[in-house]
């Protein structure tokens, strides 16, 4: 079978005439959308910039906008050649939802630090307490938030469960009350005994006037009698004044003579069992 030379070249020439002009199109298309999704990224980071997101987000959130401008860009020079979009946009459906599929659990705490980073519930350095344990905010990832324990013990929390749980946040107000309740037994003078835990009130500068401090007797018994003491002071001398103030009340109990409450004794049950020999 002979080949026609000049079949094949004109063959050669009408690609080249079709497609050819598609492909230099595609081509211009990805150089000039290539540049325009370089300048967009700029653009937004700049935006994010001004508007304060949160340094951990920034580039999280950036990528994710560049692979969406790259998709759409790709889609273009491939609409651009006369592929056949249906079967393509099936293809980047089907990828993405394998790809949501296996990376459900990740995705879910991405969107939680998303969450976390742009609410803000909590920042590094506050105390915090969530999922059963307490710390302070050492570090938030876009995937998990590292908080350090008391002992010094880091943990790891995934910021899916967390962003979607109870937070208490104990960093957030400049002050932060402390309460005492004290059992003393009926046998004290009441009134004698508030006026001393008045005076521990009065000495310190800590303990703030507004809210005002608070004794009273918030329960009592045959038994025992509770004074509750409720104070207030600035968030860095919390714990400070608290742990002061244990010791000075137990001081002042032992040197002035407050009696605590008696322990209840059991008391014995007596059991009538009829006669039997009548």
């Amino acid at each position: 079978m002979e080949i026609n030379i000049d079949s094949v070249r004109e063959l050669i020439v009408n690609f080249a005439m079709v497609y050819g002009l598609r492909l230099l199109v595609a081509i211009v298309i990805l150089v000039i959308g290539a540049w325009v999704v370089k300048r967009l990224n700029r653009l937004l980071q700049a935006m994010m910039l001004r508007k304060g997101v949160d340094e951990s987000l920034r580039p999280f959130l950036g990528s994710i906008i560049n692979i969406a401008l790259w998709v759409l860009l790709l889609v273009l020079v491939v609409a651009q050649l006369g592929l056949e979009m249906t079967s393509f946009i099936a293809v980047l459906g089907s990828a993405g939802l394998a790809i949501g599929l296996a990376l459900q659990g990740s995705l879910s705490n991405f969107a939680g630090g998303v969450l976390i980073l742009t609410i803000k519930p909590f920042r590094v350095g506050d105390f915090i307490e969530a999922q059963g344990q307490s710390g302070t905010v050492h570090l938030i990832n876009i995937f998990n938030t590292v908080i350090k324990t008391g002992n010094n013990q880091v943990i790891y929390m995934p910021n899916g469960p967390l962003a979607s749980s109870v937070v208490i946040n104990y960093s957030v107000e400049p002050t932060r009350r402390m309460e005492f309740n004290l059992n003393i037994s009926p046998e004290n003078d009441v009134a004698a005994v508030k006026k001393m835990l008045q005076t521990f009130i009065d000495s310190d500068p800590r303990i703030l006037a507004d809210p005002a401090p608070v004794i009273a007797v918030t329960a009592f018994s045959e038994y025992s009698i509770t004074i509750s003491m409720r104070l207030w002071a600035k968030q860095e001398e919390f714990w400070p004044l608290n742990w002061e103030m244990n010791e000075r009340i137990k001081t002042a109990f032992e040197e002035n003579g407050v009696k605590a409450p008696a322990p209840i004794q059991k008391r014995e049950v007596v059991t009538l069992q009829p006669d039997t020999k009548s």
